[in-house]
């Protein structure tokens, strides 16, 4: 997809990753960028504002655990803006110790985020097609025990997104669906590691323990990802480098005859 002169609406526009991702988007002249999230950041909007005039950047206030507010968001942004292009789902949370919130954030709010994103862009329904990018983690791909309630949360969103990417979905509603799976990024997620885990580890362990990569690096992969992607596809973006994952395939289901 070329980016110049898309809407985009980014949940998580400001955290870690999705700050650095947003300011790439904007370097790539998109018409407009809508910032789903809970805390306005209002330095770095004036900021991107004054930096780039042509395009439309604005915020809107959204608790992911809220349904009615999601619905809200994603209705003003329609009334503002017509249609979306691109969403992006990376609002998340890392903290086992908050086992409902954990699940809510990183999986239910993403799926409620999902089907109200594709009631807007659903070509079947008068949209005009587009690209979903839903954030999981290299915990979605990879069962974690330090982290089991995020890797959970995470494995969901992965197979959730690969559903939805399905291509008898896609010829229907002309929106592509992308997972992109984060390894071990420089962000606040990573901070005071060992209080979040599932069980205390016997020895320190902290965001230094695993090597990282900067939320800049993963953000202009990211974008690429956007850029490049195919509906269905699941990215792995670790230490700098992005890679399209070739997903095994552990069961099918046997037919009657």
């Amino acid at each position: 997809m070329d980016l110049t002169g898309k809407n985009v609406v980014y949940l998580g526009g400001f955290g870690g990753i999705g700050q650095k991702a947003c300011a790439q988007l904007l370097e790539r002249q998109i018409k407009a960028l809508a910032i789903f999230d809970l805390t306005l950041n209002e330095q770095l909007l004036a900021a991107w504002q004054a930096q780039y005039p042509n395009t439309d950047i604005f915020y809107q206030k959204v608790d992911i655990t809220q349904k009615s507010e999601i619905e809200a968001a994603y209705k003003a942004a329609a009334e503002r803006l017509g249609h979306f292009d691109v969403v992006v789902n990376g609002i998340g949370l890392m903290n086992d110790n908050f086992v409902e919130l954990t699940i809510q954030i990183n999986l239910l709010g993403l799926i409620q985020s999902s089907f109200i994103a594709l009631e807007h862009m659903d070509k079947s329904k008068s949209g005009r097609g587009g690209v979903v990018i839903n954030i999981s983690s290299v915990a979605g791909i990879q069962p974690t025990p330090l982290m089991s309630v995020y890797s959970a949360a995470k494995h969901g969103v992965t197979a959730f997104t690969r559903g939805l990417g399905s291509a008898q979905f896609y010829e229907q509603t002309g929106v592509a669906f992308i997972t992109v799976c984060p390894g071990f990024t420089d962000t606040p997620l990573l901070f005071d590691m060992m209080n979040k885990m599932t069980f205390k580890p016997r020895t320190t362990i902290d965001k230094h323990t695993h090597k990282v990569q900067s939320p800049e690096i993963c953000a202009s992969n990211l974008v690429k990802v956007i850029e490049q992607g195919k509906n269905g596809s699941v990215w792995l973006l670790e230490l700098g480098e992005m890679k399209e994952l070739d997903m095994p395939v552990m069961w099918r289901p046997t037919l009657q005859s």
